[in-house]
Parts: structure tokens; C-alpha cells; sequence
């Protein structure tokens, strides 16, 4: 059975007093069957629009401002107009969760049922939806952030977004499993369980900083290290085993306070003294001077080949 996700909001009061209510609590929007409820006719409708204080914006959804200036109020729009059983889905579903910013056009997914896409919006249907897969987020219906990094697992930066994802506590990896085999056919499904299957094999990034390194080191193809693994039991950002290289990422959030940077210090020479070679980064080099990162990689991961040629038969040897 569909889960019922989402209702036009019912009117309470009637006349301009109702009008008020409803488009204030829709972002100074109103479907028209709510202006039937509202008792406002047919001819005071079509006065309205003439004398421009409603606005056509979607089939059966008006707004009292013209243009829409009020955040997510073409979100809000959307769903009015598909009616019941719709939600945010998603590109849409992945920036109402904060995982990206807002795209120019809004998708959601309808519930058996068909409603057609418009110019900025798309909708897709979905054949019934498990009511695990549905949320509802600041006020709208959504679908889950597994589900949404699910819908979205074609996109080509769905590792930035399970990753931030995971650093906003959004989901854990047995959320997104389990909802996987609600729904096995699901387009997104076989680039989700890639990637998950090859996270398991280096890592995982937690902050945005680390993401940056991991683009950085994947596109200068400097071999490929653990991210956020326990070396001399010490967490760190990233590893090359082996070579005993060691990076560590120095982004505000993660790292900001003074005590952090103490911490971070006694790791880094704890790991020193045992034979590691420690690069740490800030976010102004990996944000600013990419190239001097890259180029500082690479030679420390050469001059650990050269002085450990063991290590380069299992490692390979970087591209500089």
C-alpha cells in the first residue's frame, strides 16, 4: 500500500479571512479547490487573477505574490500541485536534507498515480512507497536520506553526498541498506552498492576537507590510501600502506579549537617517532593551492618508494 505522504492543507476558516490563512501557512500560495472551500466563486477568481492579486504559477496553484521570493516556495508549489501522495524527491530531497545546494528546477515523486512534469519540475512515479522511506522535514514530505542518496545514486557526485550524508548524522550504512532491499530495481541501487562495496575496501571521508583531498588524490592518481582508518591506533585521515605515508586535514569545523590542535600535534608526533611520514593540510591549501598539495603527495609517496622498493610492488608507483 502507498504511504500516505502528503495532504492539501483543509481550509477552516472562509472568505478573505481563509484566504489569508491558507496562503500564509503556503508561503503565499492556494490551490483553487481551496478557494472553492474558501466559498470564493468562480467570477471573483477570475477577478482576482485580472486585477493581478492571484498569479497562476501550476495548474490549480495560485500565488498572491508574483515573482515566488519566499524560500522553498517553489518546493511548496510542486507538491500543491500534484496533490496528495507526492513528496520531495531526489535532487530536491537532497538539498531540503542539506546535503547539496537547491537545483534550479524542483523534482518530486508521485504515488501510483501519473501527473505530468512541467517546466521546472519533474516528476517521477513510484509503484507504492514503504512509509520507512518517508519523512517529513521542515514542514515538507521527503523522501528519507537513504532513500534520497538511493534516487540519486546515478548522479556523478553521490559520493559527496552520501559523505555529507554521513558528517550531518543523516543515515548509517545499514539505513541505506535496508532500504535498498525495499526497493531492489530501483535505478540508483547498483551505483549505490558499488560504492559502498568500495568504501569497504579504502574508506570513507567525514568532512568536506577530506572529500577535497580524496577528489585531489584520485585525480592526480597518486595510487589509492585508506581514508579514516586506525594506524598505531591512531585515527587518521588518510594512509598509504606501505609506504608508511600519513595525511591529515586540517578543516575549520573538524579542527577549530585549541585543544584540537593540541590533540592533533601529539598524533602526528606519536606517528613520527614510529617511523611515519606526516603531511598535514589546512583548508586554505586544499581550497587555494591545490597544485602545491598534489605536488607535495607525490613526492613524499616517491622518496618512500625509492627508500622502500618492497612497498612499490604492492603500492604502485604515483603518477607525478
Amino acid at each position: 500500500m502507498p504511504a500516505r505522504v502528503f495532504h492539501v492543507l483543509q481550509v477552516e476558516g472562509t472568505g478573505e479571512r481563509g484566504l489569508a490563512q491558507v496562503a500564509g501557512a503556503q508561503r503565499a500560495l492556494v490551490h483553487r479547490r481551496q478557494l472553492d472551500a474558501l466559498g470564493i466563486s468562480r467570477g471573483a477568481y477570475h477577478h482576482r487573477l485580472a486585477a493581478g492579486s492571484l498569479h497562476r504559477v501550476l495548474p490549480g496553484v495560485l500565488s498572491m505574490v508574483d515573482p515566488l521570493l519566499e524560500p522553498l516556495s517553489a518546493q511548496t508549489a510542486a507538491l500543491l500541485y500534484a496533490g496528495n501522495d507526492a513528496l520531495l524527491s531526489h535532487d530536491s530531497a537532497a538539498a531540503l536534507w542539506g546535503l547539496t545546494a537547491h537545483p534550479s528546477s524542483v523534482v518530486i515523486t508521485v504515488i501510483d498515480r501519473h501527473v505530468r512534469s512541467r517546466p521546472g519540475l519533474a516528476v517521477h512515479q513510484a509503484n507504492g512507497l514503504d512509509i520507512r522511506d518517508a519523512r517529513l522535514h521542515k514542514s515538507f514530505p521527503v523522501t528519507s536520506p537513504a532513500r534520497t542518496l538511493i534516487d540519486c545514486g546515478t548522479h556523478p557526485n553521490i559520493d559527496d553526498l552520501l559523505n555529507e550524508a554521513r558528517a550531518l548524522k543523516l543515515v548509517k550504512d545499514a539505513d541505506i541498506h535496508a532500504a535498498m532491499d525495499r526497493c531492489p530495481r530501483r535505478k540508483g541501487i547498483k551505483a549505490l552498492r558499488a560504492l559502498l562495496e568500495a568504501e569497504r575496501e579504502s574508506g570513507y571521508t567525514q568532512s568536506k576537507a577530506e572529500r577535497i583531498l580524496k577528489r585531489l588524490v584520485r585525480e592526480a592518481e597518486l595510487g589509492q590510501p585508506i581514508f579514516n582508518t586506525y594506524v598505531e591506533g591512531i585515527r587518521v585521515d588518510a594512509y598509504w600502506p606501505g609506504l608508511e605515508v600519513v595525511i591529515e586535514v586540517d578543516g575549520h569545523q573538524f579542527h577549530g579549537s585549541y585543544r584540537a590542535f593540541q590533540r592533533d600535534r601529539a598524533k602526528s608526533n606519536k606517528l613520527v617517532a614510529a617511523g611515519y611520514v606526516v603531511l598535514r593540510f589546512t583548508w586554505p591549501q586544499l581550497t587555494g593551492k591545490p597544485l602545491l598539495v598534489v605536488a607535495t603527495i607525490a613526492r613524499a609517496l616517491s622518496v618512500r618508494i625509492h627508500t622502500t622498493p618492497d612497498a612499490a610492488k604492492s603500492v604502485g608507483s604515483p603518477q607525478t
